[in-house]
């Protein structure tokens, strides 16, 4: 059995947030990306505070420096975005309905 060597995360100049190996932004001492949180924010409209208490697992910090890093890289994190949303809807369209789901829509509801 051989050992494999786990690549360092990239640092950044945001404290809180680190790059994978395929320039992936995460939160630091988490397993939440930049994008995810910046999905709530967009999402439901939820100042810093609210995603705090949505997310109890982060700091104040933690979110700030991942809206920082959003705000200074929108553009390549928006297309980041967009990418992942046509790729929902492709295999959305792909994905077949099943027996199941077809008996259960036509049933009636109580």
């Amino acid at each position: 059995m051989t050992t494999a060597t786990l690549a360092m995360p990239a640092t950044t100049q945001y404290e809180h947030i680190s790059l994978d190996d395929q320039q992936v932004p995460w939160i630091v001492g988490t397993t939440m990306k930049v994008v995810e949180l910046v999905l709530d924010y967009q999402t439901h409209g939820w100042s810093p505070e609210e995603l705090r208490f949505q997310h109890p697992y982060l700091t104040l910090g933690q979110i700030h420096s991942a809206l920082a890093y959003y705000w200074d890289h929108q553009a390549q994190l928006d297309q980041d975005i967009e990418r992942r949303r046509r790729k929902v809807e492709r295999l959305q369209r792909s994905v077949r309905v099943s027996p199941l789901q077809v008996r259960l829509r036509s049933e009636p509801t109580q």
